[in-house]
């Protein structure tokens, strides 16, 4: 299947919005303003998708091998992880940075915690081994966002990169259609109040329909993917609006696919937003917190400068920081991991 440069478009955008949606809760700008960024989780759901497309062709690239497939994730996800994982946990050693913030509500303090949990072994043993999805909520409260907000859906990614790898499914409409099940049969027990969203069944429909999308794009066979669209409706309809925003968000960037108005996601600067896409939405909420702790003394309690000041620059340290990430420690390591590909192939093709 080849590159789709939209959806690399789309998921620059994607994170951007999750930036912007992070950012907002510690400031003080009128409700018509943030309003439209209240839609955080619905964003990463649409994440979810792109990653079940992708994921399909990464698989077949692989000749749906599990250990080649799953060490490319691994290198191509755990260094820029590791790195913000690290500097979260130094900066939230440092202190609650909304003591100083009087003004900020109460999605601003679920998004920012006010100390490092204990106890913090537990904690940052299941950070480190991408476990923190998998933990019931009444064994170790709140794992999944305890140490790094965003990596909450990292874990969710990598119980999924494991099942389809092991899996290694040669039918991915019949898998998807499978995925979508155990999506249904996860609402359907009474375990949403012992797990918490990272865990992978909440999100399998999701992916299901990026598995179905790829089905569609690679081969012209839509049946599982309007199974899985309708699917994904009807299950989002208890959630109400932020949950159905997913399944009809996506159906419209099926459309763009193929329409013009689509080729607003193939211009230069959203598609190196996309490219600088994962460490740009992991590092938003550590360098929103470096700034908080920074400005809140010095705001003196003034909510109008600490949002004139915080607002530039939080969004520029992190556009910075992703993109050296992405030059310094992303591009190198897939440069590297995309010689040995090579290299495999040729060797492959000599003994042939």
């Amino acid at each position: 299947m080849k590159r789709l440069a939209r959806m690399d478009g789309l998921r620059g955008v994607l994170a951007v919005y999750v930036m912007l949606g992070h950012a907002l809760p510690f400031t003080c700008l009128p409700g018509w303003v943030t309003a439209p960024f209240h839609h955080g989780e619905a964003a990463v759901d649409l994440f979810f998708a792109l990653s079940g497309l992708v994921i399909a062709n990464s698989l077949e690239r692989f000749g749906w091998r599990f250990t080649p497939f799953i060490m490319a994730r691994a290198r191509r996800l755990l260094p820029v992880y590791f790195l913000v994982l690290a500097a979260s946990v130094c900066l939230t050693a440092l202190g609650d940075p909304l003591a100083a913030l009087p003004w900020v509500g109460a999605e601003g303090r679920n998004i920012m915690a006010a100390a490092l949990p204990r106890p913090l072994l537990p904690h940052l043993l299941a950070h480190l081994t991408l476990a923190h999805g998998l933990i019931p909520q009444t064994a170790l409260p709140y794992a999944y966002v305890t140490l790094l907000g965003p990596a909450w859906s990292l874990s969710t990614e990598w119980q999924f990169y494991v099942l389809i790898g092991l899996a290694a499914p040669r039918r991915l409409g019949r898998f998807a259609l499978g995925l979508l099940a155990l999506g249904a049969a996860y609402r359907a027990l009474p375990l949403g109040a012992e797990f918490s969203r990272a865990f992978l069944p909440n999100a399998a429909p999701f992916f299901a329909l990026g598995l179905a999308s790829a089905v569609m794009l690679h081969g012209g066979r839509s049946r599982s993917f309007w199974l899985c669209l309708l699917g994904a409706c009807a299950l989002a309809l208890p959630g109400g609006v932020e949950k159905m925003l997913t399944p009809l968000a996506w159906g419209l960037v099926m459309l763009a696919q193929r329409h013009a108005w689509g080729a607003v996601l193939e211009g230069r600067t959203v598609q190196y937003l996309g490219a600088a896409s994962y460490p740009l939405y992991l590092v938003n909420e550590p360098v929103q917190r470096a700034m908080a702790l920074l400005l809140g003394p010095v705001a003196h309690g003034d909510a109008a400068w600490f949002t004139a000041a915080f607002l530039p620059l939080s969004i520029g340290l992190t556009l910075a920081l992703s993109a050296w990430l992405h030059h310094a420690v992303e591009r190198p390591l897939m440069r590297q991991q995309n010689n040995r590909f090579s290299f495999g192939v040729i060797a492959v093709t000599e003994r042939e």
